[in-house]
Order: structure tokens, then sequence, then C-alpha cells
């Protein structure tokens, strides 16, 4: 696994990648709140990357990438994605994206169908408007010092760090030690979650979430693949149950006792799904 740094639209973009740049192109688009591609796909880049040639940006606004006074709109991020494609000459990748990653890849399927071979959506955002607690979420995003109060407090120990997971993992416990220790650190830099406080301001409606795919899912031409943990709170498996019966070539599968991680809670799995569906040398 190497580093290395794109442009999109005058943005610095990080990304890390493996894999001999010969095979066939796989892009992972991360999550959102202070996530990064180191975080949920460092696990996984180096096995997918066996017979494929992998990239992982951090999006603008995450991890090393810049950080642009922008809105962070889910459709803003697929336009930047877009331009690093453009930047580092990827013209069809398969696109595996997860949470606000998910969100963006639908997104860039449905834009630009003829710049992705192969979609996955995992625990994707996009798939409904439903919020996890209803106006109590549409008000806390409405007050971006509770979210920068939050991490200033898990910034305090590791400890307390491993025991928020508990919001996207089934047991916070089995987390590695060391992707708790770099979400530690993480949490703790000056702008941490600006990008996602942004996003949420934008995308989070009194009427539910405001990028919501489902009438136009019909229309995707790539085949897709919609992976999900089946203890997911923030977005329902229902939602992708749902999604994969409107795709015309899309097929599904659940991860029973994985909640919103499932490259961090089932990495074993997550790897031997992809390489049933991805192409590769």
């Amino acid at each position: 696994m190497e580093h290395g740094w794109g442009d999109a639209d005058g943005l610095s973009i990080h990304y890390l990648t493996a894999g001999d740049p010969s095979d066939p192109t796989v892009l992972l688009l991360h999550g959102g709140v202070i996530d990064c591609a180191s975080l949920s796909w460092g696990g996984v880049i180096d096995r997918l990357a066996e017979g494929r040639h992998v990239i992982a940006p951090d999006l603008a606004g995450y991890g090393e990438s810049d950080r642009p006074d922008a809105d962070y709109a889910t459709s803003w991020h697929v336009e930047v994605v877009e331009s690093f494609l453009d930047d580092r000459g990827l013209d069809a990748p398969s696109v595996v994206g997860i949470s606000l990653g998910g969100g963006v890849a639908l997104g860039l399927a449905l834009r630009s169908p003829d710049r992705v071979d192969r979609l996955v959506p995992v625990d994707s955002y996009g798939l409904g408007r439903e919020l996890p607690n209803g106006l109590l979420t549409w008000a806390l995003s409405r007050v971006p010092q509770l979210n920068r109060l939050s991490l200033a407090l898990l910034a305090r120990s590791e400890r307390l760090t491993r025991a928020s997971l508990g919001g996207i993992v089934v047991d916070p416990d089995a987390v590695p030690e060391e992707v708790v220790a770099e979400l530690h650190e993480r949490v703790g830099r000056p702008e941490a979650g600006k990008a996602f406080r942004r996003w949420r301001r934008t995308e989070v409606t009194r009427a539910g979430y405001r990028t919501e795919y489902t009438d136009r899912l019909g229309e995707l031409s790539v085949p897709t693949l919609f992976v999900h943990g089946e203890a997911d709170e923030l977005f329902p498996v229902e939602w992708a149950r749902a999604a994969a019966d409107r795709v015309p070539e899309a097929r599904i599968e659940t991860f029973e006792g994985v909640a919103h991680w499932p490259p961090r809670e089932a990495p074993d799995r997550f790897v031997a799904t992809l390489d049933a569906f991805l192409p590769r040398r």
C-alpha cells in the first residue's frame, strides 16, 4: 500500500493505492463524520489488490485531503470524485462506497454511467429519507457546537473513542487497537468533523435526508452489488433490500451480526464477497 496525491478542480486529494495499474481498477470511497481511506479500507486494501489496482482517496474535507470552504453536499462530492478520476486517468473503475461514500458512488453511477464498471454500495446513504431519530437528528444538525464538543470529549481518551464506535459496530471491543488509535488521533485534530458538519447541515432537513435516489435506481445500468450489515441502525437493511429490487442488474449480500462498518467488522467475509463480484486479472 502506497500514498499518492491527485488533483480535483484545484483541490489536493490524498489517496492510498495498491496493486498493478495495468489490472482492473477498484475505487474505494469511505464514509463521513471523521472517516478516511485508511480507517475504513486499511484492513482490506492489500487483499483486494490481488489481481486488481485499488485506489482509495480521502474525500475532500477528510483525512489528508484539502478542506475547502464548501457545503460538502453529496452532489458536490460526486463532482470532486469525477474530477479526481479525470486527473488520475481512470476511465471506468469498479466503485465501492460505504455510507456517505456509497451515496457518492451511486450519484456517480447515475450522473456518469460510462465512468463506472461495477458498483458496490455498502451500508449506503441515499437509499431512504427517514432520519434515525426523527426531528431530533435534524435539530442536532443545526447545533454544530454539539458535534465539536462530542469530538473534544472523545479526544480525551482512547477508551471513550472505542466506546463511541457502538453507534456503528455491534462489538466495539472487537475493533483492532490500531484502528481505535488512529481514530483517536484524528478526533483530536483542529478541524475534525468540519466537513461532516457542513454536509449534515446541507443534507439533513426537516423532511428527512435530502439526497435519496430511490426513484432513479431503475436508471442504473451497471452490475450492482448491495452489501449491508443486518444490525445497521443508521441506514436500515430494508433500504438496501428495496433498492436491490429496483436496480435492473443487482443483488444483495447481508451480513448477520454486523452493523454499519462491514470492512472492519467482518473483513474476511467482506473481501470474499467482493472477490466474487469484482473483475480481476
